[in-house]
């Protein structure tokens, strides 16, 4: 594929080529028609004598040779330790003496897939599935977060303060400051395309359930998605009559 900037496409190759040595140009008088350099105007030139119309096509930048490239056997030894130990660059680049870039290219070059895309006790690739069209299938679900008190959690306040704000969140009874509560993070996320709708409420009531997605319907209809199926776990909201 030419550079996007890149003054002649094959075609115009073409015709540079056929002005020199068809129709007799002179390479300057060719090269300032055709706005490019003397040794560029004589490459695709002489290429059009030896090949044709086929030399106007791009070429491969591999050099034919690489005297400084990793020795193979180095290479398999870094493929054998990804392999067995499922270990990332970094660390294998450690343990070999090299660097990571250099074990990184390696394991792109052999199509060693990234850890992240295997299961780690099995080295098994982890298999994503997707609907195969937004709206087609909404995953719906709720997850329970401590509020964090004013002034900060225990990191900042330290671990007494923070036992203290935990038993004011969890339990009335032992403490005469007010229950500090709960956040209930109701997530609708679709299965095609990974867009997702969250909001943060005070409960997981049915009531505030069912009022969610009505508004996640809407929110994502603005965005252009029909909502046609939903998936719940098996969540009291969610079976409630």
């Amino acid at each position: 594929m030419p550079h996007r900037n890149a003054p002649l496409t094959e075609t115009g190759r073409l015709r540079l080529a056929r002005c020199i040595v068809d129709d007799g140009w002179s390479l300057r008088r060719a090269a300032e028609r055709f706005q490019v350099s003397h040794t560029t105007a004589a490459r695709w030139a002489s290429r059009y004598r030896q090949h044709g119309p086929a030399g106007m096509a791009d070429r491969s930048s591999r050099p034919h040779r690489s005297p400084a490239r990793t020795p193979q056997r180095i290479e398999r030894r870094i493929c054998k330790i990804r392999v067995t130990h499922r270990l990332g660059p970094a660390r294998i680049a450690d343990r070999l003496g090299l660097a990571s870039s250099t074990v990184h290219r390696i394991l792109v070059r052999y199509r060693m897939p990234p850890l992240a895309h295997l299961d780690r006790a099995t080295a098994t690739r982890i298999r994503r599935y997707e609907r195969q069209r937004p709206g087609e299938l909404v995953h719906v679900d709720i997850k329970k977060l401590g509020n964090i008190p004013d002034g900060g959690g225990w990191r900042v306040v330290g671990r007494t303060q923070g036992y203290k704000n935990k038993q004011a969140t969890t339990d009335l009874r032992r403490s005469c400051k007010p229950v500090i509560g709960y956040g209930y993070l109701h997530t609708a996320l679709d299965d095609h395309s990974r867009l997702a709708y969250t909001e943060i409420l005070t409960d997981e009531r049915k009531e505030t359930a069912s009022a969610f997605l009505t508004r996640a319907r809407a929110w994502f209809a603005s965005h252009d998605v029909t909502i046609e199926r939903v998936l719940t776990d098996n969540g009291g909201c969610y079976k409630s009559r």
